[in-house]
């Protein structure tokens, strides 16, 4: 991999003059940079070449979230092997007005739409690979691509039980009854929980995507599983925008079910209880 500070100095057309460590995870690290013309960047680099493909997904996934015009995503700067640089978002707070206004720009980001469900790259979920198939039909692409593979890594793991394994599988069954009325893919961020949005200047900025034409219900329910800041104006403003198909509501938990097997995958069970009561929800509904 190439030196971050020089790379960056080439892509950007600027002198590096500031280079901060800012954190990392997932494989990879994180710095701060500030550029001799005023720019600030956010650099994500591999901390080795396990983790180039996971960046190499996240540049592709911002790249094709930037194309409509006014869509909430941080900007991308540059991006070569396992180096990946965004605009700096300043921190901010959220409030009712903000809120809105990403529920609005969600929606308008959705109804720019995908070719097909899934992506013509290979997809990452942290670092876990997300199968990115594509197909016309949502309910069997979901289960095949979203639902089953993550059940498999958590039975290997031990994760899972032969019961736990058969109560996903039942979701991925009986997926056609439970998705709720067909929708066109839209292009959605596809790791859409609270952590990956940032709130700055009145605005929401999405970050570290796992991008791909999906679901539209997929982003908001995710929004939702570890609780987004004024939630209740973020999805009024959506719906208001781009109403949702009746029920929706009460498909949350089925969206949920792949974040959840994500993190029983990554974390081991303490996501297990969550997982199983999203897929029990789901069949009830």
């Amino acid at each position: 991999m190439a030196d971050p500070r020089g790379w960056l100095a080439a892509a950007a057309g600027s002198a590096v003059t500031s280079w901060q460590p800012a954190g990392g995870g997932h494989g990879a690290r994180h710095y701060r940079a500030a550029l001799a013309d005023g720019r600030e960047i956010f650099v994500k680099a591999a901390a080795d070449r396990t983790g180039v493909p996971a960046i190499h997904a996240q540049a592709r996934g911002l790249g094709w979230l930037c194309e409509p015009a006014g869509a909430p995503v941080a900007g991308l700067v540059a991006a070569a092997d396992g180096l990946l640089a965004l605009r700096w978002v300043a921190p901010g707070r959220a409030d009712r007005a903000a809120a809105e206004r990403f529920g609005r720009e969600l929606a308008w980001l959705h109804a720019a739409g995908a070719g097909a469900f899934g992506a013509p790259w290979a997809g990452y979920i942290a670092s876990l690979p997300l199968l990115n198939d594509q197909a016309g039909s949502w309910p069997d692409w979901f289960a095949r691509t979203r639902l089953l593979p993550y059940c498999a890594i958590a039975a290997d793991r031990g994760e899972f039980g032969s019961g736990d394994v058969a109560l996903i599988e039942s979701v991925a069954v009986r997926i056609g009854e439970l998705a709720g009325p067909a929708e066109p893919p839209a292009r959605i961020h596809g790791d859409c929980w609270t952590g990956n949005v940032l709130w700055s200047a009145g605005r929401g900025w999405l970050i570290d995507p796992a991008a791909h034409g999906g679901h539209r219900e997929t982003d908001l329910a995710m929004l939702a599983l570890f609780g987004a800041p004024h939630l209740d104006r973020i999805l009024a403003a959506y719906d208001e925008a781009a109403p949702l198909a009746a029920g929706w509501r009460s498909r949350v938990p089925l969206h949920q079910l792949h974040p959840l097997l994500v993190h029983v995958c990554l974390f081991g069970g303490a996501y297990r209880e969550q997982a199983l009561a999203a897929a029990r929800a789901a069949l009830a509904a």
